[in-house]
């Protein structure tokens, strides 16, 4: 009896056994046929390192590699101007950090429009590009857009002056002008400031513009012999201004008149001649 029963106990244990390697290739089967069934349907996408922020990071600061992390992205939408290793981002060494541009929030990428070159400062040079200058232009709640202005914007710049005695028309006393002189023009500074992340609303006293050599020269004469008036352009706007003058005649809407001089009249002499009691002229020609 007990072998009968240590038999079945064997049998039993052995059909077990196999139940479960049976039920295990066929769970393994079926994962494998899973997989392979959602790879041939997914589409592979190729990825590629980016520099990330691992903080929020503030204008001026100091941007070390302990700041930053290293994420996958899809090829095919890495941002322009992104950094693929922290290497490459410092290429000198950690010894020569960059800074921060503009305000980043944790786990955006890290831009090189938003961060300094190697080891410069946060300032305004930082913000000009090759073949730019910087220039100063005095501003006041009237000429500066009422305090809207912030570095990054764009504004056109109109001086208002009076234009030489031989510029000026004989029915136009004052002349006094107003003319567009140039458009779209960059700020990259607001009195001290080159935060472009400033939202206060503050009048400033002058704003520093990225221009050419030439325009610094052009721009520097129309504040020596006028003033200047800057208008906001808007983020969208890419047409061309065209060329604006305007002067008091123009601005009332009063049509040119040309007034003739009086014509010089010819001087007539004459002589009086008694004849008898009869006065009698006759004229002469006048000598000086």
């Amino acid at each position: 009896m007990r072998l009968v029963f240590g038999l079945v106990l064997v049998v039993g244990l052995g059909l077990a056994g196999f139940a479960v390697y049976m039920a295990k290739s066929y769970i393994e089967g079926y994962q494998a046929q899973l997989a392979n069934e959602r790879a041939q349907r997914a589409p592979a996408i190729e990825l590629a390192d980016v520099v990330i922020a691992n903080r929020a990071l503030k204008y001026g600061e100091v941007i070390n590699k302990n700041d930053l992390r290293l994420v996958k992205y899809p090829a095919r939408y890495v941002p322009e101007g992104s950094f693929s290793s922290a290497e490459e981002m410092f290429p000198q060494g950690e010894n020569v950090p960059r800074r921060a541009l503009r305000a980043m929030e944790a786990h955006e990428p890290i831009l090189a429009v938003k961060v300094t070159q190697p080891g410069e400062e946060a300032g305004i040079t930082s913000q000009l590009r090759p073949g730019e200058r910087a220039f100063a232009i005095r501003v006041d709640v009237t000429s500066g857009v009422s305090g809207f202005l912030r570095p990054g914007d764009f504004v056109d710049i109109y001086w208002t002056g009076s234009v030489g005695s031989a510029n000026r028309t004989q029915n136009d006393s004052t002349g006094e002008v107003t003319k567009l002189i140039d458009t779209s023009i960059r700020l990259i500074a607001v009195d001290q400031s080159a935060n472009q992340d400033m939202t206060a609303t503050q009048v400033a006293r002058t704003v520093t513009v990225a221009v050419a050599p030439q325009q610094v020269a052009s721009l520097a004469q129309a504040q020596s012999t006028g003033r200047l008036t800057l208008s906001l352009v808007g983020v969208q706007d890419d047409t061309i201004a065209e060329i604006i003058e305007v002067d008091q005649r123009r601005l009332l809407g009063l049509a040119d008149q040309v007034v003739e001089a009086p014509q010089p009249q010819n001087e007539i002499c004459t002589i009086r001649t008694n004849r008898g009691g009869e006065v009698v002229e006759t004229p002469i020609p006048c000598t000086n």
